[in-house]
């Protein structure tokens, strides 16, 4: 998993409130289980029309936006199905941190798991960021000081995050990586378990 420290990026605005997983990412595009390609798809049937065609007035299918790391959604963001592909989606199309009033649970813990920084915010700062989102206005999230900055605007807003999940963004370990940093303890019981009880193994 990619390393997770700052971003200075524009933000795309999306203030629909209860955006589910099957609005992210269609259900006829979860046959794959790689990570990569379902960008194209994300938000299928909000950017294009029953022919295929692109839907002009969807924010992301502007030129403007389609180099945007950062997703200012609406309230519940991420409800409905578990489906991972939703921030695997989210990931491939260039997001790298949602900011939201809030999320679905599953759909939260899946974000941080993938490398996607999920940021909870009241209300008024939210619909303050969706103003500011435009195709100039550059947002700058730091992490590790947990502050969002827009100089342009002369605005600052901090955020909570778990300070685990914290850790996890900012050395890059998905669970096999943190697994992988036990691996020398792996083998030391595995080996300790062959020689005490060789029948097991």
């Amino acid at each position: 998993m990619e390393k997770f420290s700052e971003i200075l990026s524009i933000a795309a605005p999306l203030p629909m409130i209860n955006v589910d997983t099957d609005m992210i990412i269609p259900k006829q595009f979860l046959k794959t289980i790689k990570r990569s390609g379902l960008g194209k798809h994300l938000f299928h049937e909000l950017r294009f029309d029953l022919q295929g065609n692109i839907k002009n007035d969807f924010v992301l299918n502007w030129s403007d936006f389609k180099s945007a790391k950062i997703l200012v959604a609406g309230d519940n963001f991420g409800c409905g199905s578990s489906r991972e592909h939703a921030p695997w989606a989210l990931l491939d199309f260039g997001f790298k941190c949602i900011i939201s009033t809030s999320f679905a649970d599953i759909f939260y813990n899946n974000c941080f798991k993938n490398g996607i920084l999920p940021i909870k915010l009241d209300k008024e700062s939210v619909a303050l960021l969706n103003e500011f989102a435009d195709e100039k206005t550059k947002f700058k999230i730091n992490l590790e000081n947990q502050k969002i900055e827009i100089q342009e605007k002369n605005k600052v807003f901090s955020f909570e995050i778990d300070q685990f999940r914290k850790k996890c963004l900012i050395e890059g370990l998905d669970d096999i990586g943190l697994t992988l940093q036990k691996v020398k303890s792996i083998d030391d019981y595995e080996e300790k378990l062959q020689k005490n009880h060789p029948w097991i193994i």
